[in-house]
């Protein structure tokens, strides 16, 4: 069966790329920019925008993967319900749909809807400590506020993983799966282990909140975005921080630690090598 894959080009996505093929799929990965997207050989990029439903083709898909939100702002995908009933006529079978932190209008429709169907809710991803690479780099340093919250971060390799687990293998239909890693982690202790991988000092810097807003918005995040991180880590809800087997119940394997992420990803945090 071929399983169509968007945001194919991003942290998890390109781990479902990955794990989908090392499971024998064929693969169609949607980009909005095929020449940039650098995939594996042996996968299909094509062009296409969830914004736009009519640009995804989906002939010959059995199964996919979507994001229920869209574009770098994470917008939600208002035209979710357009996209969904697209693949149903074309004979899509199974879906899994990658949770954005909030219900949005496309999951509503998938779990509305008459496919199989799972959603996948990572708490917090370990790849989002790859914004800290240039601080660490040119300062070595970690500027972030909240240093007592505590997150059960996820690998994004094991995201990649359950997903193509659950959209090849079956059987985990109507199901809403919390991902997290095996332990949860404040910042101080992800840094910690950044420090252990790297075999360099990096400091901790607490920020107010106020610090980090204005540094946000400055990087050019929309205010409700920013809001809504900051809400998410100033009062990490008990599912933030709860661990949680799903990922060893479905692959029979423990989840990676951060500090396994750590070691795969230090080249990043030196001056060697840049994201």
């Amino acid at each position: 069966m071929t399983v169509l894959v968007t945001g194919a080009t991003g942290n998890a996505g390109r781990q479902v790329v990955r794990e989908l093929l090392a499971l024998g799929q064929p693969v169609r990965a949607v980009t909005r920019n095929a020449a940039a997207a650098r995939l594996p050989a042996g996968v299909e990029v094509v062009e296409g925008d969830l914004t736009r439903p009519e640009t995804i083709p989906f002939d010959g898909v059995t199964a996919m993967h979507l994001l229920s939100n869209a574009g770098a702002d994470y917008a939600p995908l208002l035209r979710g319900p357009d996209l969904l009933e697209r693949a149903e006529r074309a004979g899509v079978r199974r879906v899994t749909v990658l949770w954005s932190g909030y219900r949005s209008p496309l999951e509503e429709a998938v779990t509305a809807g008459s496919l199989e169907w799972t959603v996948l809710r990572p708490m917090d991803f370990m790849s989002n400590a790859l914004v800290w690479a240039e601080s660490v780099r040119d300062r070595g340093e970690v500027r972030e506020p909240f240093a007592h919250a505590r997150s059960a971060l996820v690998h994004e390799g094991d995201i990649g993983a359950v997903t193509a687990a659950v959209l090849v293998r079956g059987g985990h239909g109507g199901r809403t799966y919390p991902l997290t890693g095996p332990e949860a982690l404040t910042v101080p202790d992800q840094v910690a282990a950044l420090s252990a991988a790297t075999g360099r000092e990096i400091r901790y810097v607490e920020q107010s909140e106020a610090e980090a807003r204005a540094e946000m918005l400055a990087a050019g995040r929309p205010a409700e975005v920013v809001d809504a991180l900051l809400s998410w880590r100033r009062d990490m809800p008990a599912e933030g921080r709860t661990v949680v087997p799903t990922v060893e119940e479905v692959l029979g394997r423990p989840a990676r630690s951060f500090a396994s992420w750590a070691r795969e990803h230090a080249g990043y945090f030196t001056a060697q090598r840049s994201r």
